[in-house]
């Protein structure tokens, strides 16, 4: 290594045909002097894999599920993602990988101790407790990659949680933010995708819709930063500009503004504390941004967010259980199979069915994620 020059760390990107994985990638591009691209997977997305391993020549490439248009050298199956987390030339995991596919990756990671950029809200939703040991085991760390928790990460600013009197998490609010409950009846799929403020994949956009990622986001507030569910609230912001503020117990509060672009939070989960500058965003013009309104959240309207929050004061298997049926839900929506509210009714009643669930390690939770899963689509026949 030269003398005073610092070894480029690898980067790990799960989901790097995804959203927050291609932009993962823009990120890098541009600190290539810092960060070098060592493994890349995909779920199945194998065409824009190979332009990506083209541009970036990683060490490691895996495709998770239809491996038909996978080059030979190519890990497949669920394994690879495992596989590229514990690779001793990988320093950083960034896990842009949808769903509870996520949790084995990060426990591998985190317990070989590395960090772990997270966008894989499901890993913490299911099993915070199991993933935060790990840390503690294996020296690994979780930096968060959401926008909402890297706000919140960034005004803290290595401030004690116990001056902490509550967090609050901004919301956009959706698609369906000024829609009457008897419209949300007739929501199509399109009117779902269609988001006012944030480009992302299929799932989260939903999840947005129904306000379920909010959930998500609160109970992975929990488990980040350690404080309890009764001191993190929920306030919709149509424009995005405000990602999350912190109250503290003398009454002051910061907040964290930005143009809402994913580039933020992905830089900075890569390099902090450390700021780098060349983020490829526009400087924030705060007369641009225009007024900035708040609030409160239709809870009636939006049930799954209430729902969720109830999952994560039960504890146990009940988180697990919300995301499964969430994700299993939301699923069948995409494919037309059901509408728009049978999404929350179904979330519930796989929470009356297994909301007292053992919870207490990684098997107990698998079966109440796959039990979950099993009632929604038994709810519909399929």
């Amino acid at each position: 290594m030269t003398p005073g020059r610092e070894r480029r760390r690898g980067v790990a990107i799960l989901g790097s045909t995804g959203s927050v994985g291609t932009t993962a990638l823009r990120v890098l591009q541009r600190h290539q002097e810092r960060f070098r691209v060592v493994a890349l997977t995909a779920f199945s997305n194998a065409a824009l894999l190979r332009e990506q391993a083209a541009r970036f020549r990683p060490a490691f490439l895996g495709v998770v599920g239809n491996a038909e248009d996978a080059l030979e050298r190519w890990a497949c199956g669920p394994d690879c993602l495992v596989e590229a987390a514990r690779r001793d030339d990988v320093d950083i995991v960034i896990n842009a990988v949808v769903g509870a596919a996520g949790l084995d990756a990060t426990l591998a990671a985190v317990g070989a101790g590395k960090r772990v950029a997270l966008a894989n809200k499901e890993t913490l939703v299911m099993a915070g407790a199991l993933v935060l040991d790990e840390c503690r085991r294996g020296g690994g760390e979780i930096v968060p990659v959401d926008s909402e928790h890297s706000a919140i990460l960034q005004c803290l600013a290595g401030r004690s949680t116990k001056d902490v009197r509550r967090l609050i998490i901004t919301a956009s609010g959706g698609p369906f933010r000024e829609w009457p409950r008897e419209r949300l009846a007739r929501a199509t799929v399109a009117d779902a995708l269609h988001h006012p403020t944030w480009s992302m994949g299929r799932k989260i956009t939903v999840d947005s819709a129904t306000l379920a990622n909010k959930a998500l986001e609160v109970i992975e507030a929990h488990f980040l930063f350690g404080l309890s569910y009764e001191q993190i609230e929920v306030v919709v912001h149509p424009q995005s500009v405000v990602h999350s503020f912190v109250e503290f117990v003398d009454g002051s509060v910061l907040a964290q503004l930005g143009v809402p672009s994913m580039e933020l939070p992905v830089l900075y989960a890569l390099t902090h504390p450390e700021r780098l500058g060349d983020t490829g965003v526009p400087p924030f013009d705060p007369v641009e941004a225009g007024p900035l309104t708040f609030e409160r959240v239709r809870h009636a309207d939006f049930p799954a967010l209430r729902s969720g929050l109830d999952a994560g004061r039960r504890g146990g298997a009940a988180p697990a259980v919300f995301n499964a049926a969430n994700e299993q839900a939301v699923a069948l929506f995409l494919e037309g199979r059901i509408g728009f509210l049978d999404i929350p009714r179904t979330i519930d009643a796989a929470l009356a069915a297994l909301g007292d669930s053992d919870g207490s390690n990684r098997e107990a939770l698998l079966t109440a994620d796959e039990c979950a899963r099993r009632i929604v689509r038994e709810m519909f026949g399929c």
